[in-house]
This record gives structure tokens, C-alpha cells and sequence, in this order.
């Protein structure tokens, strides 16, 4: 089977990059979703907060993913779902399998990979203790109590401040549950303020920075969590200790970008991000080869990810119509006080008016500026009153900028004078 468009993964952003690259004329996609419907981990996040960049409005997570559902649905684009996805090729191949028509060879003039993110586990952190029923990770909680409608427990301890774990700390109450404490390992909190505020403040959650989880104990299900303060490098301190009585401890530790597929097919990593390295069309090192969404980093919204995505199926429509310029690259290097940056690589021929950089820095700063330099040159610099891990930064370089740019580029935080 031949398609022009091969979508793997139909959430947000693998949604978004279809329909988009649909309204550039192509006719002929596919998307491949290994649920038993559209929309990704948004079914599941029921709560409100949604699409306030995207449609101007608040939405829940079902809604959201709906509006891109229906837009879909209003297309050519075919869809297979229950379709679990293989292998991927360097010559754009995709081998994937279903229940109806069994084992596939597809063929495609492009790939968009949007697979999204897992959770790490108590595995990947190494907590000590017993190994009791009751410890989840809060995103397979959250699945647990807005769509299969069962109740994880009553006594909770969230190890982890990101959206995640904080979202579930309100959830979990809102159910009748006791959230003893949210426990952070970092001096600062990794989810957003508002998230903060809305659910941990609103509900008298006490939230302990610079602590982490030192023992687990419990025979059949978890009964004690125990909890101590760290010092400055994250070792706990004897004596600290604090004892929860808790029959559910929830792990709320990071995302990691699904790349199982992509490594597998030899597409270069980013090791700072875990995602894929991509260049200002989002495509990867691999030829014809495009990725979106949280498989390339993790992002703080999901109107972000629809951005990037339109982004993604633009140029790849653009890459199977052969307009895509791919002579001459530039690196985007992360410097002084910055984590990362998306994209790594840039060919400004290739951009049109303007280009969005994603970054995050790697503490929490104030009165700071974001400064754009190739080869020592200024080409830019952008004031931020505040800046935190948890909070993704972005830049615009319009056009005008990018063609100061001779040779690599390094985006450094410094003082904002």
C-alpha cells in the first residue's frame, strides 16, 4: 500500500500535522493510532485549560482533541486504528499490524512521527523500599479514574511537582481521596504557576521542596511513605525523615519522548532532550523523515504542540511537492544557563517570515534576557522578567534577523541589561 503521508501517532500533534498537510494538497495520508481512538492522552485529561492559544477559548482535554477529530473526519485522510506500528525504515517504509488486516507494508513519500511521551517509573528513579500494590505513575492514575472509572486509593503521597502530579493531587481530592503531601526533589516546582496555585493552594496541599522518597513500606498494598529533605546534592539527610501513613504513592518523574520507532530506524537523538534532533521544518536527520510534539521534547502546552505541528505538516507536504530548501544548515547551540534548543539545525533560505526556537533554562531566574549571537555577534535579545525549568521559553526571529546569521548561532541566558 502507497501513501503520499504516513502520520504515525493520532494525537494532538499527529492530528494537527495531517490536517495541515492536507490543506497544502496532500490527498493521499494516513494516520496510524495504536489506541482504539483519536485525540491521545487528551481522552484522559478531563480537566479545563485547553486551547486558550489555539481557538481563544478554555476547553477541556476531550474537547480539544474533538475540534481536530471532527476537522479530520472532514477530510480524505484515512485512518486506522487498533494499528500497532512495527517498524519504521530509512527508505520510508512502515510496517504495522491490526487485528482486521493483520501484518502491513506501507510505503510512503514522507513520514510525520508523532508519537508522543511515557512516564518514567519507579524503575527509571530507584526508589528503595518494599514493592506493594499501590504505586502508579499519576498519568496511569489519571487514565484509571477518567476513563475506566476506578478509584487507585484514598491515602496519597505524589512524589514529583510536574502538571502531571499536580493535576492529580486536585483530582484525587476532588474524589473523596487524602493527598497527604506532593514531594518535590528540586528547590522549585517543575509544573506551571497556575497549575500551582489551582491545585495544590486552592486546596491546602502541602507541596515539600527538596525532599524525595526514602522508603516504601507495605506487605500487600503500600501502608507508610517515607519522605526526607536533600541537600544541595539531592542526597537525603538522615534525621529529616517525615512518615506518611498512605496506601497509594503516585510518581509524577518525567516524561521521556516515545523514540523506540525512532531509534530503531537509525534517526539521530538529542541526548538533552531524549527527543529527536530536527531541523527549522522539523525534519529529522533521516530524509523524507519529519517528528512533532513530545516526540521531539516535552512541552508545557498543547497549543504549543498544534503550533509546531502545523509547522511539521507544511514542510512535509512541502518535501513531497519538492519545494523543501535543504543546501545549507547552521547549528542552534544551547549556551550559558540553557538547557536545550529546538530546533538544532537551520537553513534560514528555508524560512519564510519567521522562526520559533523552543528552549528551557536550567534554573529558576529573574530580570534576565535571552540573547541571540552567531559568531560573537548580537542578532538579538529578548527581556524576561522570569524564567523557570518548568516553563518553556520561546524566541521569534523574523526574517530580518535571520539573515544576519553567517554561521552557527548560541542562545545564552545573561543579565537583561
Amino acid at each position: 500500500m502507497n501513501y503520499e503521508l504516513i502520520v504515525v501517532g493520532g494525537g494532538p500533534a499527529g492530528l494537527a500535522a495531517a490536517y495541515e498537510a492536507y490543506n497544502k494538497g496532500i490527498k493521499n495520508i494516513l494516520i496510524l493510532e495504536r489506541d482504539k481512538e483519536l485525540g491521545g492522552i487528551l481522552n484522559q485529561c478531563i480537566h479545563n485549560g485547553f486551547g486558550l492559544h489555539t481557538f481563544k477559548e478554555e476547553l477541556t482535554g476531550p474537547e480539544y482533541a474533538d475540534r481536530f477529530i471532527e476537522m479530520v473526519k472532514d477530510t480524505n485522510v484515512e485512518v486506522k486504528l487498533n494499528t500497532m506500528v512495527l517498524e519504521i525504515t530509512k527508505d520510508k517504509k512502515v510496517y504495522a499490524i491490526n487485528s482486521e488486516e493483520g501484518y502491513m507494508e506501507l510505503q510512503a513519500k514522507a513520514i510525520i512521527l508523532s508519537m508522543g511521551c511515557r512516564e518514567r517509573t519507579r524503575g527509571a528513579i530507584n526508589i528503595p523500599g518494599d514493592r506493594p500494590a499501590g504505586v502508579f505513575t499519576a498519568g496511569a492514575a489519571q487514565r484509571y479514574i477518567n476513563v475506566e472509572g476506578y478509584m487507585p486509593g484514598k491515602e496519597v503521597v505524589i512524589l514529583g511537582s510536574g502538571d502531571i502530579g499536580l493535576i492529580m493531587a486536585r483530582r484525587m481530592t476532588l474524589e473523596g481521596a487524602k493527598v497527604r503531601a506532593v514531594v518535590e526533589l528540586c528547590p522549585y516546582s517543575n509544573g506551571l504557576n497556575r497549575n500551582i496555585v489551582q491545585c495544590l493552594n486552592d486546596y491546602d496541599i502541602p507541596l515539600y521542596l527538596s525532599h524525595t522518597v526514602t522508603d516504601i513500606i507495605g506487605k500487600e498494598r503500600v501502608e507508610k511513605v517515607i519522605i526526607a529533605k536533600v541537600d544541595e546534592n539531592r542526597r537525603p539527610i538522615k534525621g529529616t525523615e517525615i512518615e506518611f501513613d498512605a496506601d497509594t504513592l503516585l510518581l509524577s518523574v518525567g516524561l521521556i519522548p516515545e523514540n523506540e520507532l525512532s531509534s530503531n530506524a537509525g534517526i539521530e537523538l538529542d541526548r538533552r532532550t531524549n527527543g529527536l534532533k530536527v531541523t527549522e521544518s522539523m525534519e529529522t536527520s533521516v530524509d523524507g523523515i519529519f517528528a512533532c510534539g513530545n516526540v521531539v521534547h516535552v512541552h508545557d502546552l498543547v497549543d504549543f504542540v498544534t503550533e509546531e505541528s502545523k509547522r511539521t505538516g507544511i514542510s512535509a507536504a512541502r518535501y513531497i511537492k519538492g519545494e523543501l530548501k535543504k543546501d545549507k544548515y547552521v547549528n542552534i547551540i544551547n549556551g550559558t544557563n540553557v538547557n536545550y534548543t529546538v530546533p538544532q539545525k537551520l537553513n534560514v533560505d528555508d524560512v519564510e517570515d519567521k522562526l520559533t526556537i523552543f528552549m528551557r533554562v536550567n534554573n529558576i531566574y529573574h530580570n534576565k534576557a535571552l540573547v541571540v549571537r552567531s559568531k560573537d555577534v548580537v542578532i538579538a535579545k529578548f527581556k524576561r522578567a522570569h524564567l523557570a525549568p518548568s516553563e518553556m521559553e520561546k524566541v521569534v526571529l523574523s526574517k530580518v534577523f535571520l539573515n544576519k546569521i553567517k554561521d552557527d548561532i548560541t542562545i545564552s541566558l545573561e543579565d537583561g541589561e
